[in-house]
């Protein structure tokens, strides 16, 4: 052994990035993901970025409005047994689709399969998409509440509740039917993807930053730290010390930490020295400016100050909110609406064949400028003609209601 040798080591810091999005099948089920966990990776960005969490908030809230209209109006009473509104599922398959890209309804036709008795909203990440045909059509879906296959060498079908898509001319033999919506995204065969997908790093990062400071501070505020040895050991001892350090201080949650060392005597004893963080404040600044501003952009927020964010160099001027808040409604807002808006007309209209139905949302207002001003948002097949007069109608009820 060469007793002059030196060896350098850096312990890195562990950063695993996005998770994947492929589809693999295994037996029967397609997996969405590695560990066919994709959808959890989702909510658990959902939970634990504080930034993130606002802005889907935020868009929900606009895409709920002030709540589904409809001519006639009582059609939106009751959707289900559980005695839950059509309003109540709109609000589920919003948040649903904006947080996954796509949304799941349960539809149950009536004993005589002539049309639609019931609806339930079925939580988005529970399902899993059966292999499809030689047409490329999916004909089912399997349900189930946990799908993390992390650890384990196949998926159990047996466990998952299967359900046949969405067909109604196949409502004689299969009175309960999965209606699995998702938008084409590419190279996505059976899974969607968020509108925010592009930003699932920086979101990410958010989250650990947040980790690292809050383990940082638990911990006392420890340095970066700089650790050289005199044990001139194998290789095979280095790499088992170097593991053990990495036990201690890879990832956000082991900022700070405390090492306890044992040496066979003092001559062989370590030398650990604090590294300087020059500029770190301004660092972690800048770094937080930075997943701020994407996450916006990914968002398609461009003005914070709908979010409660002020920011350096704005005014905040009430038609500089509104310009913001308009531009927010055209482009984000109302296509969305307007793709879940079609899917839960075309519900309503085989739940009652014997109306005409148009179905619009009530747009919010964010200031009160102190005009009876009423906007209603309907899906694009009605656009032409019947949301006219819906809007209409719905304007003339308000006006009534205020004399």
């Amino acid at each position: 052994m060469d007793n002059n040798k030196t060896y350098f080591s850096s312990i890195p810091y562990e950063m695993k990035g996005r998770k994947s999005t492929k589809e693999t099948l295994e037996k029967d089920i397609v997996k969405f993901g590695d560990y066919n966990d994709f959808p959890d990776y989702l909510v658990n960005l959902y939970n634990n970025s504080s930034i993130h969490e606002t802005c889907i908030n935020a868009i929900v809230e606009a895409v709920k409005g002030d709540g589904l209209v409809a001519e006639p109006d009582f059609v939106l009473d009751k959707a289900n047994n559980e005695d839950e509104s059509w309003n109540d599922i709109y609000a589920k398959i919003a948040k649903d689709y904006y947080i996954f890209g796509g949304f799941a309804i349960e539809v149950i036709y009536n004993k005589l399969r002539t049309k639609i008795a019931e609806v339930y909203h079925i939580p988005f990440a529970s399902v899993r998409s059966k292999e499809s045909n030689h047409r490329g059509i999916c004909e089912g879906y399997y349900i189930a509440h946990e799908w993390d296959s992390r650890g384990k060498y196949n998926i159990d079908v047996s466990k998952a509740l299967y359900m046949p898509a969405y067909n109604t001319s196949k409502r004689d033999e299969q009175p309960a039917q999965l209606l699995y919506f998702k938008p084409y995204h590419p190279l996505q065969k059976y899974y969607p993807l968020p509108a925010y997908v592009g930003a699932l790093k920086v979101i990410e990062l958010d989250t650990e930053v947040d980790n690292f400071h809050v383990n940082n501070i638990k911990n006392g505020l420890a340095p970066s730290i700089a650790i050289t040895t005199f044990t001139n050991a194998s290789d095979d001892d280095r790499r088992a010390i170097e593991n053990q350090l990495r036990l201690q201080y890879q990832g956000s949650s082991q900022a700070g930490q405390m090492f306890y060392m044992d040496v066979p005597s003092i001559e062989e004893k370590p030398i650990i020295e604090p590294i300087p963080q020059n500029g770190a404040d301004g660092y972690y600044t800048s770094v937080n400016d930075m997943v701020i501003q994407k996450i916006l952009t990914a968002h398609r927020i461009t003005s914070p100050m709908l979010l409660g964010i002020k920011t350096e160099g704005q005014l905040g001027g009430a038609q500089e909110m509104l310009d913001a808040y308009t531009l927010f409604l055209n482009m984000v807002i109302k296509p969305i609406q307007q793709d879940l808006l079609g899917v839960m007309e075309g519900l309503l209209e085989f739940k009652y064949p014997e109306f005409d139905i148009t179905l619009g949302v009530e747009q919010k207002q964010i200031l009160d400028t102190g005009i009876d001003e009423v906007d209603v948002v309907v899906s694009k097949e009605a656009e032409s003609s019947e949301g006219a007069e819906l809007e209409s109608n719905i304007e003339e009820d308000i006006n009534e209601a205020s004399l």
